[in-house]
């Protein structure tokens, strides 16, 4: 492919969930193609003003907003700040998301308000961000939507069963919306493995972490943990004109960790 096709000049996307992490590693990938970038945060704001200056550094436009995706009000601000700052909403990355770690099998760990929580962020945030970016993108003929997702929707694995049902229910969010959106809405997903992020540091313990990565390094085809870059790099492809004629699609960017599992490995 082309450095034509993955360039992005002109274009104006929200990132959320970017003040650390995939989502940060996603907005500065964007920037380097030539996008303008909303960098939106909850709570982590002199994070989210990190990255704003890496952005800045390299001559784009970016503005930050705070908000929770859970709140529709919210969105729907955070839409429209990204029009008022740069005329248009071109690329929407469903970046932002939440979780509780608690073993599969442990049944009484998750209370209903755990439930809601997640999904309340994982899916419903999802749809109430891409409600608030399709106008914009409807009246200029086209946009993509990423959807940040996850292995665990695709094997039901991960952090929680909450996790993995929610991420389960962005996966056929991303096939609904992509038929209900088209002709000029691209709507897709990327479905991440283990990624050595900041976050699972400091939700697992350092030491936990570094044997999560070791085990990656043994178990996956491809003998390696993720990282935010990796997932960048394929969100970025969704976004630009070489995947012009894809939607509804997922991306399993987990080093082969897919091929891997088996009913007694993957909880």
């Amino acid at each position: 492919m082309t450095e034509a096709f993955m360039r992005l000049d002109g274009k104006a996307a929200i990132v959320t969930g970017s003040a650390t992490g995939i989502g940060a590693a996603v907005a500065l990938k964007l920037a380097l193609r030539g996008a303008s970038v909303v960098i939106n945060y909850t709570k982590s704001r002199s994070e989210a003003e990190e990255t704003q200056a890496a952005i800045q550094k390299i001559g784009a436009q970016t503005i930050l907003v705070q908000a929770d995706v859970s709140n529709d009000a919210d969105c729907r601000r955070m839409a429209k700040a990204a029009e008022d700052a740069f005329g248009r909403i071109d690329i929407l990355v469903n970046n932002a998301g939440s979780t509780k770690i608690v073993d599969h099998a442990d049944l009484e760990g998750l209370a209903a308000e755990d439930w809601l929580r997640i999904y309340s962020t994982n899916v419903v945030g999802a749809f109430q961000m891409i409600r608030a970016c399709a106008p914009a993108m409807k009246r200029q003929g086209f946009g993509a939507v990423v959807n940040v997702s996850s292995i665990a929707g695709v094997a039901g694995i991960g952090s929680s069963v909450a996790y993995a049902a929610s991420k389960g229910a962005m996966n056929t969010m991303t096939i609904d919306l992509a038929r209900a959106l088209a002709p000029e809405i691209r709507v897709n997903a990327v479905c991440p493995g283990f990624v050595a992020t900041r976050w699972f540091k400091d939700s697992l313990g350092q030491a936990a972490h570094d044997k999560m990565v070791a085990g990656q390094q043994k178990i996956t085809p491809l003998r390696r943990a993720g990282t935010p870059q990796d997932v960048a790099e394929s969100v970025v492809f969704f976004c630009a004109e070489g995947a012009q004629h894809i939607t509804g699609e997922f991306l399993l960017v987990d080093a082969g960790l897919h091929l891997s599992l088996t009913p007694l490995t993957a909880r």
